[in-house]
């Protein structure tokens, strides 16, 4: 087996440090943040690190890279306290991949790519139109991470929406059928397949 220490990762090429220490820990989920600012800039921008917190109330968590550069998602979430979740399927990967280019807060990523926002419910931010699961969100919370400087936001799932077939009787949502993709490091998209469903697991 390939073999690293953390003085091995210290010593690395910095990129290639960034592919290992990103992909090592599996696929993540791969999500479009949508978010406008005051001035009514919108923002659509990929993330990888939306993780689920609790059903009861149903939260979720976003983490954001330290702030020494402009982050106009973070911007856009501090300003607006809200923002939409959106997944992505695989014949959007490039367009959702080019969402992560560096442009300046005034200019929308859904001018730069083929997708369309989509506003409904009174919502104040921006869905991806035909995106397959919509939520939209807002603003709890916020912690600081001392050991590198990244801020994990806490979010309430106020509403969502879920396209027609993938809803299952028991409220389980199969993402498969919608051809839901992951991500694996920074750059490398998969379609993930269900292999098997099962029951809850109880003590033998």
């Amino acid at each position: 087996m390939d073999f690293f220490s953390s003085e091995n990762l210290d010593s690395l090429n910095k990129i290639y440090r960034i592919n290992l220490v990103n992909s090592i820990t599996g696929y993540k989920s791969a999500n479009l943040i949508g978010s406008i600012s005051n001035k009514g800039a919108e923002n659509l921008a990929i993330f990888s690190s939306i993780t689920h917190l609790g059903s009861n109330p149903a939260l979720l968590s976003l983490f954001v890279r330290p702030n020494v550069v402009p982050r106009n998602t973070y911007k856009n979430i501090k300003e607006k306290k809200v923002f939409t979740v959106n997944h992505i399927s695989k014949e959007k990967i490039d367009d959702a991949h080019h969402t992560s280019a560096k442009y300046d807060e005034n200019i929308s990523e859904f001018d730069k790519t083929n997708f369309q926002p989509e506003y409904k419910e009174n919502w104040g931010a921006p869905f991806v139109k035909d995106s397959a699961v919509q939520l939209g969100c807002k603003y709890v919370d916020e912690y600081y991470i001392k050991e590198n400087g990244c801020s994990m936001i806490v979010a309430s799932i106020e509403i969502i929406f879920i396209r027609k077939g993938l809803l299952q009787n028991d409220g389980w949502v199969d993402l498969s059928k919608g051809d839901i993709i992951t991500i694996n490091g920074l750059d490398a998209y998969a379609l993930p397949e269900t292999v098997k469903r099962l029951k809850y697991a109880r003590p033998k």
